[in-house]
């Protein structure tokens, strides 16, 4: 039996064929990671149809000097982790269905901020791709300072949004496919290293864990997770970018695209996504903030008056109902379950209410009346 919940945690990853999908069901069953395992011997009676190979790997052992050394490992080197039981766990993730139950970072990262924009593209980045991704970052900063930039560290337009965004002044954090033992490529470990001062490198994957392919693909659904909305700057027919387009809209997550010229290879898939209204076409960062209301430079200039009843729709009322109900303030993520509201439009139902001075949002993602 694990003795803590975090040993309870890696032990639960490293089991063969459960999943990150059937990890998240034992854990909402069970509401720990330690209760799965005391209750190991009866998942079947708890679980009809539950496969006998995991009952088998949780009852069994093997795993304690490869978690004994992981423990050792994290401890070295200062690597935070984090859960859904941790207020910091980041609360977009919180209704995905596959969302890792231990997130592994290094840095200064912080997962809850506003606004969170994921940018990818292909690894073979055109100048007009590079020269896309560095404007569009750059005027985003001017319009709304408050976004932070999540991508893969990969080549091509990866690297040059967290480039664009260490530029511009934005926080911004690299989603890994392997553990935090390495960087992967290696080229990119300058980059890297100035990410740790505002934003840092995230994984879900132990150390020792190498950047194989599927890896790539469990990456993704991360960025698309971490992100109010996905920007994909330039891609082919087949690519990466267009899987992690694909898992945020299946997560609720707005999706946009850069149009390229008609049979650029490294436009197609941008086009594709376009014309079959999976992704809004965008040509500048002010068509992004307009299509997501996120235009600070506008809402600054027209005054915010206080009204004494102001008119709220029937989601913003009932979150302000909710707020208002507790001092202290509410957690984000006890908003999204008790009111079942998804996270990228309980943001922007946040936002509107702090516009009306009816709220206020405070460090450690709390909601707070005014």
């Amino acid at each position: 039996m694990p003795e803590d919940e975090l040993t309870a945690l890696l032990t639960l990853n490293r089991i063969d064929g459960l999943g990150c999908i059937g990890a998240k069901y034992l854990y909402k069953q069970f509401g720990s990671a330690q209760e799965i395992f005391r209750n190991r011997e009866h998942l079947k009676e708890i679980i009809p149809g539950i496969d006998t190979h995991v009952i088998d790997a949780l009852c069994g052992s093997g795993y304690d000097s490869f978690i004994r050394e992981e423990l050792e490992f994290i401890e070295k080197h200062g690597i935070r982790c984090v859960t859904p039981a941790d207020s910091d766990y980041p609360v977009r993730l919180l209704d995905c269905d596959d969302a890792p139950l231990v997130l592994f970072s290094l840095g200064n990262v912080n997962y809850n901020t506003t606004r969170t924009v994921g940018i990818v593209g292909t690894r073979k980045a055109t100048d007009y791709g590079r020269r896309m991704c560095h404007t569009f970052v750059k005027e985003l900063h001017e319009l709304c300072p408050d976004i932070t930039i999540v991508s893969g560290l990969a080549y091509g337009i990866d690297i040059e949004s967290h480039k664009a965004a260490l530029e511009a002044g934005f926080p911004t954090i690299g989603v890994l496919a392997h553990g935090l033992d390495m960087i992967y490529p290696s080229a990119h470990r300058s980059v890297a290293k100035q990410m740790l001062d505002d934003g840092g490198l995230v994984t879900e994957f132990m150390s020792r864990t190498a950047p194989l392919g599927p890896n790539f693909v469990r990456r993704n659904r991360i960025i698309a997770g971490l992100s109010d909305a996905v920007v994909v700057v330039e891609s082919a027919a087949k690519s990466g970018s267009l899987i992690t387009a694909e898992i945020a809209g299946s997560y609720n997550r707005e999706c946009f695209a850069f149009p390229g010229s008609v049979g650029d290879p490294y436009s197609v898939g941008c086009n594709e996504l376009i014309r079959d209204n999976r992704a809004s076409l965008i040509t500048s960062a002010l068509d992004f903030v307009n299509a997501l209301n996120w235009n600070d430079r506008d809402r600054r200039s027209a005054p915010v008056q206080k009204e004494l009843f102001p008119e709220l729709t029937a989601d913003e009322n009932r979150v302000y109902q909710r707020i208002r109900l507790k001092a202290q303030g509410v957690h984000i993520s006890t908003l999204m379950t008790e009111l079942n509201i998804p996270y990228p439009r309980l943001s922007t139902i946040l936002f509107t209410l702090e516009m009306k001075a009816l709220i206020m949002q405070a460090p450690g993602s709390l909601c707070k009346p005014l």
